[in-house]
């Protein structure tokens, strides 16, 4: 059992729980990425104890931070907006030396992987232009609502395994966001299963995509990862703070999620 996982896991689910920010990328920083393809991708064949050892703890550590810091999340959001969001800015800024590692951009990148990367800039960057309306929570839990929150779970997680797309802010378009976090946080536990099981395919449906593609074009998926996560700047970024007290606040937090992905990054790639 891989138990560093533990605390991996603990990162990507603070992420997952925020909107804009992707638990994919933070699996990128964390240098766990290809892996965790592999491992779930892996889950249904021959070898599953083995990717189930190096899932467990990690999937324990998501669960463990969704559950914990559900209500933390909201509350800063409600008090913080600004600060919390430079802080996560901060750390998709500092993800970005460490995936250029990776993929070893240096010396693989041709001039189509530059486009690539730029398409998918744009992909993602173009979502800072949708106004998602949050909605209220859904009270009447009906056939179609349940419907409606287990096809967002699919939508969902098959967004949030992809470096750069927030599950949370599919969530959010598609106007269930409050309802989840909410059924988190009282642990309405019908609603819980529902999405849950939702994810769970969409992760492995994913998933088999993804390995496809690292599996057989290497480089030109990293592009498209890096694009990705460089075009969620654009949707995190919250605007200028409106007060120099904010500012300073802003630029700590920003500065804090700078050191926190350096740290991390020290930590993971050690090679």
């Amino acid at each position: 059992m891989e138990w560093k996982n533990l605390y991996r896991g603990l990162f990507m689910g603070a992420s997952d729980v925020i909107p804009g920010v992707s638990g994919g990328t933070i699996a990128v920083l964390l240098g766990i990425y290809d892996r965790l393809i592999a491992a779930v991708n892996g889950i249904l064949s021959k070898d599953w104890k083995k990717h189930l050892l190096f899932l467990v703890p990690l999937g324990i550590g998501i669960l463990t931070a969704i559950f914990l810091l559900a209500n933390v999340i909201e509350w800063l959001f409600e008090h913080y907006p600004g600060p919390t969001q430079f802080f996560f800015l901060g750390l998709i800024l500092g993800v970005l030396p460490y995936l250029f590692h990776q993929a070893d951009a240096r010396h693989a990148f041709k001039r189509s992987h530059f486009v690539l990367l730029m398409i998918a800039v744009l992909l993602v960057g173009s979502m800072a232009f949708f106004t998602p309306d949050e909605g209220g929570i859904i009270e009447n839990l009906t056939a179609s609502t349940f419907i409606l929150l287990f096809v967002s779970g699919f939508i969902a997680s098959s967004a949030m395994i992809i470096p750069g797309i927030s599950g949370s802010f599919m969530l959010l378009l598609i106007g269930v966001y409050p309802t989840i976090i909410a059924a988190i946080s009282n642990l309405q536990l019908a609603i819980i299963a529902v999405t849950g099981v939702g994810i769970v395919l969409g992760l492995l449906t994913m998933s088999k995509i993804i390995h496809y593609f690292l599996t057989n074009h290497y480089t030109g998926t990293f592009a498209i990862i890096i694009g990705l996560v460089i075009g969620s700047v654009f949707v995190v970024f919250p605007g200028w703070p409106g007060s120099t007290d904010l500012l300073m606040l802003s630029v700590v937090a920003f500065a804090a999620g700078l050191l926190s992905a350096y740290l991390l990054g020290r930590l993971e790639y050690k090679t």
